[in-house]
């Protein structure tokens, strides 16, 4: 294949970082041999991480991506004198920084697909007001004095999952940002399992020699807000859990992270067994809006991997609606991924929260939670401060999502997506501003509308069951099973959360019935099967194909 067809210096310059050096990936054409790779792949996944993908691929443990890439065309790659920074299992590429010449080189190497630039992104400096320790040290025994933190906690519900007995126990819980300063009283109780320093490749996840001033303020903050421990000061959702700690963020005077380090650490957390990602970064300087679409971003692409291979993900939406850009940014855009607005104190979004939909008309972003003045520890090593923004709003929904798993350890990512959105404040009206609105934990805890599941063991009230046939052409069969007698609203909504057609509203007798939508008159695409029973809902999702 000729050079010219593999690489373009245009589209290359967003990976530029000096006079001589570019920053790409390279993707390869296959993997090589791999008849003894697979062994290879399972090896490197902790037994932690095959438990948790067992949930949701029982029979596929290990897939052809697991299969690291073929060492021979990495070297080939290296031999041009290229500097290796990452190899992605995943994306089957690797992350090099290569000068012009040697990437025309590269180019030219028959096991080589493409090569397209490392995507940098920005994130915004934050307003910080320091709250003082000492004046919100309080003297009460109390372990769930929340301390200042008590909004963020109480408008989630939180404090009633933590009065049940769920603290994210059993849980490990991911964090990639830009370092931890763990020399914080916050900290001193937490099970830290594992960190890693993905910009200087070693185990210490604070400030050192070689980062930048403030290296680790940001990812001091996420991690406080999720999971800090100081009653009386602060105390975050998920405190019970455990923690792997990635630091990824090249912070220098433009604060800019680069998504092949996110990558890494993501394919690192999986690999370790990590429950849940929390992630508040995020990329859309070198992308266009057309470009969330769930399928382009390098990121979206692997988060969307980590939660098919069993991970719950959840990332900041953006701040980006006062600016030109105004949408989500990557990878918020990933279909499977937990997007997280910001809200104020009394609930209302922040003007600065990105807004939905995605490029191809989903809703965004998926949730809601405190992104202003929320509560979170000084990167100092001493007192507490607020600080605004989606990346504050994400580690609360993240903590609330190892809580759930505390309570279903079996549920899936997609299921505890689900049970956040279906019992969040706009549920039954969701729109590209809120999402499905502020979160409930206690709520989504208690959810069985996807009907696989129920608290309390006993059989489920109401369930509207798998449609069939889906993927359908034109009509499609829905059952709802009510144990009794019940008024029910079936309907039918699109994407972007509007209404399209009423299939019944009316009372029903008790065990099953099945109605027939007809889809005929509507687009392909993808739409959702809503049904309505009291106070609650069931939802699936119907994929029209003609």
């Amino acid at each position: 294949m000729p050079a010219k067809t593999k690489i373009d210096p245009v589209t290359l310059h967003a990976g530029y970082c000096n006079t001589d050096l570019y920053h790409v990936w390279v993707y390869f054409t296959d993997k090589g041999s791999i008849q003894n790779q697979e062994f290879s792949a399972r090896v490197r996944l902790t037994e932690r991480s095959l438990v948790r993908r067992n949930k949701v691929r029982p029979n596929n443990l290990v897939t052809f991506r697991d299969i690291p890439p073929e060492p021979t065309y990495i070297q080939d790659v290296v031999n041009t004198g290229a500097r290796l920074r990452i190899i992605s299992r995943w994306l089957n590429a690797v992350s090099v920084a290569a000068t012009m010449d040697q990437l025309t080189v590269i180019a030219n190497l028959p096991s080589v697909q493409k090569i397209t630039a490392v995507k940098t992104a920005q994130r915004k400096p934050r307003p910080i007001i320091d709250m003082g320790r000492a004046l919100f040290k309080l003297t009460r025994a109390d372990s769930m004095d929340y301390g200042f933190a008590k909004n963020q906690i109480e408008q989630i519900n939180v404090h009633t999952a933590h009065a049940n007995g769920y603290f994210g126990q059993d849980v490990i819980v991911l964090i990639l940002d830009t370092g931890f300063n763990l020399n914080h009283p916050v900290f001193d109780s937490l099970d830290i399992v594992a960190e890693w320093d993905f910009i200087q490749k070693d185990n210490f996840t604070g400030n050192q020699d070689g980062d930048s001033n403030g290296q680790h303020n940001h990812g001091t903050y996420t991690f406080s807000a999720m999971a800090g421990y100081d009653p009386g000061n602060l105390i975050g959702p998920a405190f019970g859990a455990q923690f792997i700690l990635g630091k990824t963020e090249i912070q220098d005077q433009e604060i800019e992270l680069e998504e092949d380090l996110f990558v890494a650490g993501l394919e690192w957390g999986d690999s370790l067994g990590a429950d849940v990602l929390s992630s508040s970064l995020g990329y859309n300087d070198w992308y266009d809006y057309q470009d969330m679409d769930g399928n382009t971003a390098v990121t979206t692409i692997a988060v969307d991997y980590a939660v098919s291979v069993g991970m719950v993900c959840v990332t900041a939406a953006g701040n980006e609606a006062n600016s030109d850009w105004h949408h989500i940014i990557a990878p918020a855009d990933a279909d499977s991924v937990i997007s997280v607005g910001a809200v104020t104190t009394s609930g209302i979004i922040a003007n600065f929260s990105s807004r939905g939909p995605t490029y191809d008309g989903r809703i965004k972003p998926e949730v809601c939670a405190q992104g202003v003045t929320t509560a979170c520890a000084n990167s100092s090593g001493e007192g507490y401060i607020t600080t605004l923004g989606t990346s504050m709003s994400t580690p609360l929904v993240a903590g609330a999502a190892a809580i759930i798993l505390s309570a279903h350890p079996e549920w899936t990512p997609m299921q505890v997506r689900e049970a956040l959105m279906m019992t969040a404040s706009q549920a039954n009206d969701p729109d590209t501003v809120y999402g499905y609105g502020v979160i409930d934990v206690w709520e989504a805890i208690k959810y069985t509308g996807f009907g696989n599941h129920n608290p309390n063991g006993a059989a489920a009230e109401f369930q509207l069951l798998p449609p069939y046939p889906n993927p359908f052409n034109s009509t499609i069969k829905l059952t709802i099973q009510l144990d009794q007698e019940g008024y029910i609203t079936l309907d039918i909504i699109n994407l972007q959360g509007q209404h399209i057609e009423t299939i019944y509203k009316g009372t029903i007798p008790d065990k099953n019935r099945t109605m027939v939508w007809n889809g005929s008159q509507y687009p392909s695409g993808i739409y959702f099967a809503r049904l309505l029973y009291s106070d609650r809902q069931s939802v699936r999702k119907l994929i029209l194909l003609k």
